[in-house]
């Protein structure tokens, strides 16, 4: 079961079982954006999970994931964080290379309130356990690469859209299309916010959330697995001063007190650890200012980007033509 936090004169802390633990309390207010936070410093055991979904298996990849989910649980953990891609398999790049058709995504795209995420808020109830992980969100007639974060009572804290692609973006990519805001949103370990995966190679991206409020950052991805990803992944905690938990397929990482505290690379399996949840903060004006020069900046990297793909596609194409001949 969670601990409850208390607030009331002269005391505070969280009940664990039946016993009070005291713990630093802190309420503050922000001037600017008129916010006031209740927060606690406390240590939270998490883990990261690692597995390769099989493309556009929607049931296969749920089971898989719920047996990880459950794994998490026997670990102890109170929070699982699951891969980018993580029900359908990341399959937007097979689409942008031909290899299989755009209309494939329709039927493995789901929405926000339908069946299965919905099974999976029944299973964050069960296990008493908060859940994130990745997965292509369907509204209306757009898809997006979404992450969700699932309370240990089933109820969604909050969602996030990738809003920065390594293949770049274009208009018709109604299959992949760019998220437009990064937002922090409370959840019962203090308040998170979301990168995925190439994300975190930028850090704007993890600075909004913090600004935000976010006292942890959590990354769900399917990308590099290189040392220097790692290090990308340390430096955008060490820049903010929040822990950060990574599910990457092939690399999964937890950075606490401005250190690597696990990290492990293997493509199927979890590792855990734990991180200290600081005081945070809410700072509007200013979250909004960087939010703004990243979005004036992204138009013209997605265009490059996205030429920069298509010269690699046409060139491993025309490669692979001059090999048939």
């Amino acid at each position: 079961m969670f601990d409850k936090v208390f607030f009331y004169a002269g005391l505070s802390g969280w009940l664990v079982g039946s016993t009070l633990v005291t713990a630093g309390m802190c309420q503050e207010r922000n001037e600017a954006s008129g916010i006031s936070t209740k927060t606690a410093q406390r240590v939270v055991r998490v883990a990261a999970v690692s597995f390769v979904p099989v493309k556009f298996d929607l049931a296969g990849n749920a089971d898989r994931l719920e047996r990880w989910f459950r794994e998490a649980k026997r670990g102890g953990a109170r929070l699982a964080v699951g891969p980018e891609g993580a029900l359908e398999g990341y399959v937007v790049n097979e689409i942008i290379a031909g290899e299989e058709p755009a209309e494939k995504m329709k039927g493995v795209a789901v929405s926000i309130d339908g069946p299965l995420i919905q099974r999976f808020q029944r299973l964050a109830e069960e296990l008493e356990m908060c859940l994130a992980f990745g997965f292509a969100e369907r509204i209306k007639g757009d898809v997006f690469n979404c992450a969700v974060f699932i309370d240990h009572e089933g109820k969604i804290c909050g969602r996030y859209h990738k809003m920065q692609l390594a293949e770049g973006y274009h208009p018709s990519w109604w299959f992949n299309r760019l998220g437009q805001q990064s937002r922090a949103f409370d959840t019962p370990l203090g308040r998170c916010g979301f990168m995925i995966c190439n994300d975190r190679w930028n850090p704007q991206l993890a600075r909004i959330p913090v600004l935000d409020g976010a006292q942890f950052l959590v990354i769900p991805a399917m990308g590099s697995r290189s040392k220097s990803q790692d290090e990308a992944v340390l430096s955008r905690g060490r820049e903010n001063q929040v822990p950060v938990v990574e599910a990457n397929v092939g690399v999964t990482l937890i950075v606490d007190n401005n250190r690597i505290a696990a990290v492990d690379r293997r493509e199927e399996g979890i590792t855990f650890g734990e991180i200290t949840v600081p005081v945070g903060k809410v700072q509007v004006e200013e979250r909004d200012r960087v939010e703004q020069v990243f979005l004036r900046l992204r138009a013209e990297r997605m265009q490059r980007r996205y030429a920069a793909t298509m010269q690699k596609l046409s060139r491993n194409k025309n490669q692979g033509t001059e090999k048939k001949q």
